[in-house]
């Protein structure tokens, strides 16, 4: 469930630094939370669920298939994505047995969980990337033969994809195996995972991205494009660099889906809970009226539900929860239903 290391998005942010910052009009639909569970202090699985419903989340994403978490969803309404796992990737794209299998194991025994989109793969690292492709064929193979063709399969993408993303405009795919990607999620009508992150733009270089910029808050930047829209906050130009590059691979009406985006409330630079507050609840309130390239509500997930204590890597991964366990306290006040 251990999630890849994210890449660096400012070159992006750096040059998109040009002029005046307007005021974010609110408007949200429906937002989903990521539901990590690296750690020994979370709530139960059917505490995690309950707290879902209780504060009106209608949408899960889980890093793998958690039986005790599927059995909790079972009739609840609350969306997921589901991903297979980054270990069981080359499994399945062995060929479609393995995929039936998974299907079988996992899916097949939860037809009372809404599972609408699988997670091919999660920023899979290069070595990996030939695996995705035949993995999300197989899969989506066996979803059709088991009468399931209503859940998507699709795969979980970093910034790090693109040759290109500043401006939006010139956003492009680096590797070919990102355009046959595309070409599949247009033959399925699937959309694109995309795991956006201003944060790790801003703290890579944080003299020449605002932290308003990166925090959808009034201040003095705005971002012009060449074609001829205007950027008031890093978090849309990343998403319509991934339009774009989609536009250039041939695929210009698969949709994207933001599967993580947030902001750490500790543990380094730019982590605070003032920060995090003000990215999180800004996002919330914003992904209701999409990006100036493709206007209309953003299907978004924040990361993640709770901190998790036992993450490797840098401090910060540990403090990226709206919520503290086992007791569920907030990290710091946050409202889903504006």
């Amino acid at each position: 469930m251990a999630r890849e290391p994210r890449c660096s998005a400012s070159a992006l942010a750096v040059a998109l630094v040009v002029g005046v910052f307007a005021s974010i009009a609110t408007e949200v639909r429906s937002i989903g939370v990521c539901n990590g569970m690296i750690g020994d202090n979370l709530p139960s699985r059917t505490d995690v669920v309950q707290f879902y419903q209780s504060q009106g989340i209608g949408a899960m994403r889980i890093y793998a298939p958690d039986q005790e978490t599927l059995r909790a969803l079972d009739g609840t309404g609350i969306d997921l994505i589901m991903d297979v796992g980054n270990d069981n990737l080359a499994a399945l794209a062995s060929g479609p047995d393995a995929a039936s299998a998974w299907v079988r194991d996992n899916v097949l025994p939860h037809p009372g969980v809404r599972i609408k989109y699988i997670a091919a793969g999660n920023e899979v690292p290069d070595a990996g990337t030939g695996s995705i492709l035949p993995a999300m064929q197989n899969l989506n193979g066996a979803l059709l033969a088991a009468g399931r063709g209503d859940i998507k399969v699709t795969t979980a993408i970093k910034m790090s994809v693109l040759a290109s993303s500043s401006p939006p405009s010139e956003g492009a795919f680096k590797d070919a195996y990102m355009t046959e990607v595309a070409r599949f999620l247009a033959s399925t009508g699937a959309p694109l995972l995309a795991n956006v992150y201003p944060y790790f733009a801003y703290i890579d270089n944080p003299s020449d991205i605002p932290l308003s910029y990166a925090t959808f808050q009034p201040g003095t930047t705005t971002v012009g494009d060449n074609n001829g829209l205007t950027y008031t906050n890093l978090f849309d130009a990343m998403v319509d660099a991934l339009y774009t590059a989609m536009e250039k691979a041939g695929s210009p009406a698969v949709p994207i889906v933001v599967s993580e985006s947030g902001w750490p409330s500790d543990g380094g630079v730019g982590a605070s809970i003032v920060n995090a507050q003000t990215y999180n609840q800004n996002l919330i309130n914003h992904v209701g009226n999409g990006t100036p390239k493709r206007p209309g509500p953003l299907e978004t997930y924040i990361f993640a539900m709770f901190n998790e204590n036992l993450k490797e890597g840098h401090e910060t991964e540990n403090h990226f929860g709206l919520f503290n366990g086992p007791d569920k306290s907030p990290a710091y006040p946050i409202n889903f239903n504006n």
